[in-house]
């Protein structure tokens, strides 16, 4: 993996915009209120790794959430609404798939990677619904 693919994840980044992420949360089954929360959130994201261990900090106002995976080995993850999901995440290519299963049977799938003009876009996809959010490197 080069440094324009998912090796290029790794450091700070700052929330720029996003479309349709309110959809999105309706569709995952998120409340009213914790999405018009959501709404007004900006975060940082952290992404690191150490010995094959990837962590993801998501840093705001109102609150931090961590996870950690090593690639392509299933985790437990409790998501920032507070739903206990599976999860495992793979990298193929340049793209990081985040596959999110809860209890209910309802899956998600994220996607990360390094856009042409160097941001981090994330695609989020439930169902049929989807959405995007996209963040810069922070210097």
């Amino acid at each position: 993996m080069d440094s324009s693919g998912v090796q290029g994840l790794k450091g700070s980044w700052d929330y720029v915009d996003g479309e349709n992420f309110d959809e999105y949360m309706k569709e995952l089954g998120v409340g009213w209120a914790l999405r018009l929360t959501a709404k007004g959130v900006k975060p940082r994201l952290i992404i690191s790794e150490a010995n094959g261990k990837w962590t993801v900090r998501s840093e705001s106002a109102i609150k931090t959430v961590i996870y950690e995976f090593t690639p392509g080995v299933g985790f437990d993850e409790t998501t920032p609404d507070g739903r206990e999901v599976d999860s495992t995440i793979s990298f193929e290519g340049n793209k990081w798939i985040h596959t999110s299963i809860d209890k209910s049977g309802k899956k998600s799938v994220v996607t990360r990677f390094i856009d042409e003009n160097g941001q981090q876009m994330i695609h989020l996809e439930c169902n049929s619904t989807k959405a995007r959010r996209w963040y810069k490197k922070v210097d």
